[in-house]
């Protein structure tokens, strides 16, 4: 697999993120439309207001990698590079929440903790101390928060046309 990271970060005031990078109601309508809408804990819809859970921190750590390809990729590597990728920001986000008391590590994307999530059963979560929301699940744009605060453009999958690149970005919500 060749590739190479590039990490980023940017931290900003959570009034100032919020005022230009969320809106609820914009994006709950697109989580509707994914398969895992209802059907995963980290998703909507949630039994609380998620303008309340950002209202309750006080600064927000934007972060994550860009993961480069080369020429050589395919689907199938670029694809395993980033869930590997994934699984260490992850960690490395576990590991701020717990040296910042307080904080809360939002996920690059949606919760892949599990084979098969318990949510459509009507079962509890099997792994509440590590299951995260993700910004978008929330009502954050992570394209606008990706271009403006961090200077990094998405690409996507065009049919046969694979990106250069693919971007996992995270956040830690401090108080």
């Amino acid at each position: 697999m060749n590739y190479s990271l590039e990490r980023f970060e940017k931290e900003t005031d959570i009034v100032s993120y919020i005022d230009g990078y969320v809106n609820v109601e914009e994006f709950l309508p697109r989580c509707m439309e994914c398969g895992s809408y209802g059907r995963v804990w980290s998703c909507p819809p949630f039994q609380f207001d998620p303008m309340e859970l950002w209202r309750s921190y006080r600064r927000i750590l934007i972060q994550g990698y860009r993961l480069s390809f080369g020429e050589d990729r395919t689907k199938e590597t670029m694809t395993e590079a980033l869930w590997k990728v994934k699984e260490q920001l992850s960690e490395e986000l576990f590991v701020q929440e717990r040296e910042n008391p307080g904080s809360l590590a939002l996920s690059a994307g949606s919760c892949q903790l599990c084979e098969g999530c318990t949510r459509p059963e009507g079962v509890p979560c099997r792994d509440k101390e590590r299951m995260r929301y993700s910004i978008e699940s929330l009502g954050g744009d992570v394209g606008k928060t990706l271009s403006e605060l961090c200077g990094i453009q998405l690409e996507w999958v065009r049919g046969d046309r694979l990106p250069s690149h693919f971007v996992l970005c995270g956040a830690l919500l401090k108080k």
